[in-house]
């Protein structure tokens, strides 16, 4: 059974950081890109970074761009998502997903088939 459980989430206050953990299993791990997404109270999910191992591909979106770094241990099955300089503007839920999916500037999330189930994040000003 293909699993992923998101952890991390939490209140934090602007300027902040966070690192939210994306634990697999139940697939081969390094054979699909990892996104992480995020979804804002009354607006659509977006994509906020992703990490494939095949090719080395990273992405981020450009609101998170010098700020949000992706990474994954392929040896805890677990993808990273470290969150700096915090705005209230990345409020959100965010989960992670899987996907035999692109992983650029072309990411989308009907791509990725596999979805956690979220952890919220939310940041006060």
């Amino acid at each position: 059974e293909v699993q992923l459980v998101e952890s991390g989430g939490g209140g934090v206050q602007a300027g902040g950081s966070l690192r939210l953990a994306c634990a697999v299993s139940g697939f081969t791990f390094d054979d699909y890109a990892i996104g992480w997404f995020r979804q804002a109270s009354g607006k659509e999910r977006e994509a906020v970074a992703c990490i494939r191992r095949s090719d080395g591909n990273t992405f981020y979106a450009t609101s998170v761009l010098g700020r949000f770094t992706i990474s994954r241990d392929n040896a805890k099955n677990t993808v990273y998502l470290q969150m700096n300089s915090l705005k209230s503007e990345d409020t959100a839920v965010y989960f992670c997903a899987a996907g035999l999916a692109a992983c650029d500037n072309s990411v989308s999330a009907p791509e990725y088939n596999h979805w956690g189930q979220g952890t919220q994040v939310t940041v006060s000003s």
